[in-house]
């Protein structure tokens, strides 16, 4: 991975943005606000050098290519899309109306399909080579022309590949509608899995992406800390998480994947999501921030605190330290080196009381998303669990949901880490509560 001291300093460049970025109140790329500038330089971090952090995710791909004997990767989730060309546009509306595509070619040549009138989303990225349009072939924008309008797509995915590829015609697509498929088949190209091109591109992370995760994460928890001022008994629990949404825009977060915070009973079992419920004095509030930062990167944590100033149960305590315990021994005996299975094997074992409700996984990739790998608690490897193995640069999660079946209430905790060349390093800064441990 490439190495950087680089620390923030605003004044240095008068024309650029401490990332690189140009210091244009009306440019169209979006990116961090000054007030998260302004943060980050108060803790100390170190802003990603973006231009290198974008080249190095093309390598990454190309390098999976050029490994798998691949002409190229036709990408649809507009996640993919985003780690290959850095460009975003209506992210979320993209992810179920597949209106942008993007090609890359084993030696590195892109070419982004967008959406009719996005020419200049993508103007300022020198990697994307050429800006096209019609990579819309779903009903709702097509209609019965779909058949028509998948046929012309894949006719220029078979010119790119005549152009720039010679003989090879194998590629791998990550996600497509059905008659793009049939389209590429026709015309005798050989379509392989995209989703493992991408996710094993995406699962090393060099040093501008990790300093954009401690980015990421630094604004999140400072959302959090206000997020935990809000809750008071009175207040509703859609109250509360409003405020970790509205201060990951100020930001310049991008979106949250889901909703999931709850109090009070509604935390056992897991996965209900904010309501209208009104907070009361001595309950728990556990959430998960599944949050989609600055620059694109997720910060997934997770924490449960006591609503007011009072002290919290015997059992709200008990379930806590056994929710903590659980992730420090899970993170504190991680490596370079380790297989998946055997993360799963040397894990901290849950009590069998809280095993039947047990959270999908031990721990999970992180970086635009939950990515690859996920590794599961020994009581799912057999029938979800694959083997593969830690390297530095990979980002994982290290969760634990503590809830018995028929509890009255249940403890979320996550934490954040990095890989590295001779263990970890836990980026997560947000603190535990004292008072839940003592």
């Amino acid at each position: 991975m490439q190495s950087s001291n680089r620390k923030i300093d605003p004044s240095r460049r008068r024309a650029l943005k401490a990332d690189g970025s140009p210091d244009d109140n009306d440019r169209v790329e979006i990116g961090p606000t000054k007030l998260a500038f302004d943060e980050w330089e108060a803790l100390g971090l170190t802003t990603p050098n973006l231009a290198r952090m974008r080249e190095f995710r093309l390598q990454r791909i190309v390098d999976q290519l050029q490994k798998r004997d691949l002409a190229g990767v036709l990408l649809f989730d507009p996640l993919n899309i985003r780690y290959a060309t850095d460009s975003t546009n209506m992210q979320v509306w993209i992810m179920h109306n597949h209106a942008r595509a993007c090609f890359v070619t084993a030696s590195g040549y892109m070419v982004l399909w967008d959406f009719h009138g996005g020419d200049h989303l993508s103007a300022h990225l020198p990697l994307v080579k050429e800006l096209r349009h019609g990579a819309s072939f779903f009903y709702f924008e097509t209609g019965d022309l779909t058949n028509q309008h998948a046929a012309r797509f894949a006719g220029e995915i078979e010119s790119l590949l005549a152009e720039h590829c010679g003989t090879n015609k194998r590629i791998a697509v990550d996600k497509i509608e059905i008659a793009g498929l049939r389209e590429l088949d026709k015309l005798g190209i050989d379509v392989g899995d995209g989703q493992a091109v991408m996710e094993h591109a995406r699962v090393i992370k060099g040093d501008d992406e990790i300093n954009a995760m401690r980015c990421s994460i630094a604004s999140t928890e400072i959302a959090m800390r206000l997020m935990q001022d809000a809750s008071v008994e009175g207040a509703s629990e859609n109250d509360i998480w409003s405020v970790l949404h509205a201060e990951n825009i100020r930001r310049g977060g991008e979106w949250i994947e889901c909703r999931i915070m709850s109090t009070g009973p509604r935390t056992n079992p897991w996965f209900q999501e904010s309501g209208p419920r009104i907070v009361s004095n001595g309950e728990l509030l556990a959430l998960d921030t599944d949050l989609i930062g600055p620059y694109g990167i997720c910060a997934d944590l997770s924490r449960t605190w006591v609503i007011g100033d009072v002290e919290p149960t015997a059992e709200q305590r008990r379930l806590y330290r056994i929710a903590y315990d659980h992730i420090m021994y899970n993170i504190d005996m991680l490596k370079p080196g380790m297989r998946f299975r055997e993360v799963s094997e040397k894990g901290l074992r849950l009590p069998e009381e809280f095993r039947p409700q047990r959270y999908g996984v031990m721990m999970h990739g992180v970086g635009l998303c939950d990515e690859y790998p996920s590794i599961r608690y020994p009581e799912d490897v057999e029938d979800y669990g694959y083997d593969g193995v830690l390297e530095p640069g990979v980002a994982l999660c290290v969760e634990a949901y503590i809830g018995a079946v028929g509890g009255h209430e249940g403890v979320k905790l996550e934490d954040q880490v990095i890989i590295t060349e001779d263990g970890f390093e836990n980026l997560t800064r947000y603190p535990f509560e004292e008072k839940l441990l003592a």
